[in-house]
């Protein structure tokens, strides 16, 4: 039940037809891990929380530095050198005390993945390298929970749904991550952020359409981006979306899957 502070709150999701009050209740009993509390991880965490996804974890190891700033909102100057996850649960409680945040203050790897996104609904991928995005992708799978995931480079930026534990409505498995990136890059072909830079507000483009896409996957309305990857390009201000499906040699739930565990992530 909403009380009377949260109806004026989220006055204005319950007049959406599309939402309401048993939508808004959805969001309320919702629980969505958020990996990565960096340039994607801090608009997913605000708007998530404004929204009023009753629960709310973040996982990231790292602490604030100042260049940092110039696109993760969700902390300030005097937050610089403190760990990121304590100062995100401190920018959430601030803007909505009804909102729970449990914090996990190290790195996402394969012997804490599945422990740790068993008790969440719906996982929020803004990491930043392509080993976490398969290992998130990969554990999402076998605990069969959906994963709405994302990565911005210096002025584009993509964006898609991950259901691969269910099947389409042909009856087909629904496509992995690797049937959309069958590889990654090799190492050293892509520059990090430090040294390749990035536009500060994409991070927040991008991240405030993982939250709209979470919120979706809660609430169940709209055609989600299942099998879709939508493509930004902050250049020419320019949004496609390419679709893409379900890889039967893809190796981790085709017809021949060798993929049946995350021991591959280890090491």
């Amino acid at each position: 039940m909403l009380d009377a502070s949260e109806l004026e709150r989220y006055a204005r999701h319950i007049v959406l037809r599309e939402v309401g009050g048993p939508g808004q209740a959805k969001l309320k009993g919702a629980r969505v891990l958020v990996v990565g509390a960096g340039g994607l991880g801090a608009p997913v965490l605000l708007y998530l929380a404004a929204g009023g996804v009753g629960t709310l974890g973040v996982v990231d190891d790292d602490t604030v530095s100042l260049s940092n700033l110039q696109r993760q909102v969700i902390f300030g100057t005097k937050d610089v050198g403190k760990p990121k996850v304590e100062r995100a649960a401190r920018a959430v409680a601030d803007l909505n005390p009804h909102v729970s945040v449990k914090t996990h203050n190290l790195r996402f790897e394969a012997a804490n993945a599945l422990d740790m996104i068993k008790d969440y609904d719906v996982i929020a991928d803004g990491s930043d390298n392509f080993a976490t995005r398969y290992l998130v992708s990969d554990a999402c799978y076998f605990a069969k929970k959906p994963l709405v995931t994302a990565a911005v480079g210096t002025f584009d930026g993509s964006l898609t749904s991950i259901r691969a534990h269910e099947k389409s409505v042909t009856g087909t498995p629904n496509p992995t991550y690797r049937c959309l990136f069958p590889e990654p890059p090799p190492p050293g072909t892509l520059p990090a952020c430090a040294e390749a830079g990035i536009l500060g507000a994409l991070p927040g483009v991008l991240g405030s359409l993982m939250a709209l896409e979470v919120i979706r996957e809660i609430v169940g309305f709209g055609e989600g981006l299942v099998g879709r990857l939508l493509m930004v390009d902050a250049r020419s201000m320019r949004f496609e979306t390419l679709n893409y499906a379900w890889d039967p040699n893809n190796p981790l739930n085709g017809n021949r899957p060798t993929i049946r565990d995350l021991s591959q992530h280890r090491g």
